[in-house]
């Protein structure tokens, strides 16, 4: 999206006259995934097609606040057809692509319903930027009881879900399933487990002032790190100050400890322990989406696209690539003696790689030389939950609330559109003014569940 957003902004002259009738070549692109392509004709036309499954592009950082009821769900994403106003989206999976031909293959969900086969998007220039997905283990019980955070939906449906378990545990007389429903395991120390584990922590608590017969005390969160630190992209200073925030809250956190399983809803770790859960939160990193397989392109050891420093994809002409999945040199690094070093897969370079990618694909179809991405690393923030947080930014350390306010007001500078960074703010603005909403939304996961027993079916164990 920001490329294209980009891309529209430089060629808008030449994305004019293909709107008006004259004929240009087709730039396309798509998140899960992400396909793109640019290319000039004879009379100057431009066309940019952008292909994604979803038809919003989703700002990851605000998805904690979203699950804590901080912001409403639809403004956490933003929808293309309004951004991207002089592109051409269609909302669709690309299954492959023939770039000998320079042909896209992708399915709609008209192709679906008609059972045809996928359309063909041919095109000049090949962005691909399909992000990032959840990364698995095989861990017994996983697929059956986990929970994701990649997604607003999976944030929603997280919010959704612990509310419910404290509705379970206030209505039970059963200890076992009391505990069990009152028992929160997030696995992955990084950035996702811990904003998501102190956003909920922090609206669990709160809402239990609703419940007659739930305390707060009674609730147990704990914490599941692999490694020996959390919030590595921090520093060790701040990293130990949330570590320490965290266990003041009454948060267990078990370092240098995994999950060996989760069958039957109890969370058995390598420590021995076992925990009886409703609620397993899976944040363990992420991992190049596997689209990227199908395209035939050259790969690094990871799985992410190699690149070069240009942000083409290395060897292939016409081919470029930008964010989680690519393997992008770090320039900067190389020149301070750090051979091989790469730029990490955060938001914080994806958005500048993507800007850089459209530069360049501006500058090519122009005749001019592209230009090295060169980016140094700012720093880092994250927040504990509401008026905590951590941050690391050019060299100056902040913890606690003035972390969090850098937190917020970074995250509201990039988010995109004037529009989105308004109706953020108002929401901010409100929340500080009234109480927190603590409804739980369930049925939304289910819509037509009521309506199919109504009309003589069958209610589902999972709408139960």
């Amino acid at each position: 999206m920001y490329t294209a957003l980009r891309l529209q902004q430089k060629l808008k002259h030449q994305l004019r006259r293909t709107a008006n009738g004259s004929s240009g070549s087709s730039a396309s692109g798509s998140r899960s995934n992400d396909t793109g392509s640019t290319g000039s004709t004879g009379s100057g036309g431009v066309e940019v097609v952008v292909v994604d499954p979803e038809p919003y592009m989703t700002y990851q950082p605000f998805l904690p606040e979203a699950a804590a009821g901080s912001i409403s769900p639809r403004h956490v994403v933003v929808p293309l057809r309004r951004v991207l106003r002089d592109c051409r989206l269609v909302v669709g999976e690309a299954l492959s692509i023939d770039h000998e031909q320079r042909i896209a293959y992708v399915k709609t969900l008209a192709t679906e319903e008609e059972c045809t086969g996928a359309i063909e998007i041919p095109y000049t220039e090949l962005v691909l930027a399909p992000g990032s997905v959840s990364r698995t283990l095989p861990v017994p019980g996983l697929a059956e009881h986990g929970i994701g955070f990649k997604t607003v939906e999976e944030a929603i449906g997280l919010r959704n879900h612990v509310l419910e378990q404290l509705d379970i545990a206030s209505s039970t007389r059963n200890p076992e399933v009391r505990d069990a429903a009152l028992t929160f395991v997030f696995v992955g120390g990084g950035y996702a487990g811990v904003e998501a584990l102190g956003e909920l922590e922090d609206m669990a608590r709160y809402a239990c002032r609703y419940y007659h017969n739930v305390r707060a005390e009674e609730m147990k969160f704990l914490l599941v790190e692999a490694s020996s630190k959390i919030l590595p992209e921090v520093g060790e200073e701040m990293g130990t100050y949330a570590l320490r925030e965290l266990r003041s809250r009454n948060i267990d956190v078990r370092l240098d400890t995994r999950l060996d399983s989760c069958e039957n809803r109890v969370a058995v770790l390598s420590d021995g322990s076992r925990h009886p859960t409703r609620t397993l939160v899976w944040t363990a990193g992420v991992k190049p989406n596997p689209v990227i397989a199908a395209a035939g392109m050259p790969l690094n050891g990871r799985g992410r696209l190699k690149c070069t420093a240009q942000l083409r994809i290395d060897g292939v002409e016409n081919a470029w690539a930008a964010g989680d999945a690519a393997a992008v040199p770090d320039v900067l690094a190389e020149e301070k003696g750090e051979k091989g070093a790469l730029c990490a897969p955060n938001a914080q370079h994806a958005v500048r790689q993507a800007r850089r990618l459209a530069d360049n694909i501006a500058a090519t179809l122009r005749g001019a030389p592209a230009t090295d991405y060169r980016h140094a690393y700012a720093g880092s923030v994250a927040s504990l939950g509401l008026h905590k947080g951590v941050a690391h930014v050019y060299g100056r350390k902040l913890k606690g609330y003035p972390a969090w306010f850098m937190h917020r007001a970074y995250h509201l500078s990039r988010v995109p559109t004037i529009n989105r960074k308004a109706r953020v703010l108002a929401e901010w603005t409100l929340a500080g003014l009234f109480k927190r909403e603590i409804v739980s939304l369930g049925s939304l996961e289910h819509p037509r569940a009521e309506f199919e027993l109504a009309a003589g079916g069958v209610r589902r164990p999972e709408d139960s």
